[in-house]
């Protein structure tokens, strides 16, 4: 449980929990397991400010029991397995990207990385026709390469030009752009990161090592805080608007 402090909730003020300190209830479980007439003498509170105080504090920070059955229906609602069009990597990932988690892809320079994000995107836009925003840091994003991939999908060109704007690219060459990008995008959802025909629901950072290495092991103080903040910002991400995310490294991005 918290410590007692102002705001906390609403009635409860500074002078409150000084009063309520004195007497050495410093948590909501003490204040919970307080005798809330004695303390309200000793302390000179109302008792009944009290008692709304604790029913308020409970309600707040209490946890109620749910079943498996509630959970199981719960994720259903919640989380949808979206195939990244690649057997080989759905079957690693056991049937493919689910959201509200964040997938990171991390190897070697050379290794194929990008062109794994490009087909997760390719297939995302054509194959289940949902939107994706691709976040290139590397400025090396062009719609040649998509259509590349598109068109051994499909011949038909406006299935390829449909599939090609479902596909929403937003360039970060720095670590403030991206986090305006994904602030953005769960904050407001503005037009910049929607696309016409619904909601984003793969985002691709492409990558993320572009971004975080000019932060670390130079003079840039805040870098080990920034690249900690990108990190949960993504995880926030996933877990708020249930989207899948795909994040390209070179290292493992962990909070």
């Amino acid at each position: 449980m918290g410590m007692l402090r102002a705001g906390l909730c609403p009635g409860l003020t500074q002078e409150m929990v000084q009063l309520l300190k004195s007497r050495g209830i410093k948590t909501v479980v003490d204040l919970a397991a307080a005798d809330l007439e004695e303390v309200a003498q000793k302390c000179g509170l109302s008792y009944k400010a009290l008692v709304a105080l604790r029913r308020v504090l409970l309600a707040q920070f209490s946890a109620f029991p749910s079943n498996g059955a509630d959970l199981y229906e719960e994720m259903k609602t919640s989380t949808a397995i979206l195939s990244t069009g690649i057997g080989s990597l759905d079957k690693l990932l056991d049937a493919g990207l689910y959201t509200g988690e964040v997938t990171e892809i991390v190897g070697g320079p050379g290794s194929g990385k990008t062109q794994v994000c490009l087909c997760v995107a390719a297939n995302v836009a054509h194959g289940l026709q949902q939107n994706v925003l691709y976040i290139d840091s590397n400025g090396g994003l062009t719609a040649s390469r998509l259509l590349q991939l598109l068109q051994p999908r499909t011949q038909d060109e406006e299935e390829q030009a449909r599939a090609l704007q479902r596909i929403q690219v937003v360039h970060a060459f720095d670590i403030f752009q991206m986090l305006d990008v994904l602030q953005d995008l769960r904050g407001t959802v503005t037009q910049q990161v929607r696309c016409s025909s619904g909601t984003v629901k793969v985002v691709i950072v492409d990558s993320v090592t572009a971004v975080v290495s000019p932060l670390l092991g130079g003079q840039q103080r805040d870098g080990l805080a920034l690249m900690m903040q990108l990190a949960q910002e993504l995880k926030t991400l996933a877990r708020e608007l249930s989207m899948a995310v795909v994040v390209r490294n070179r290292l493992s991005l962990q909070t």
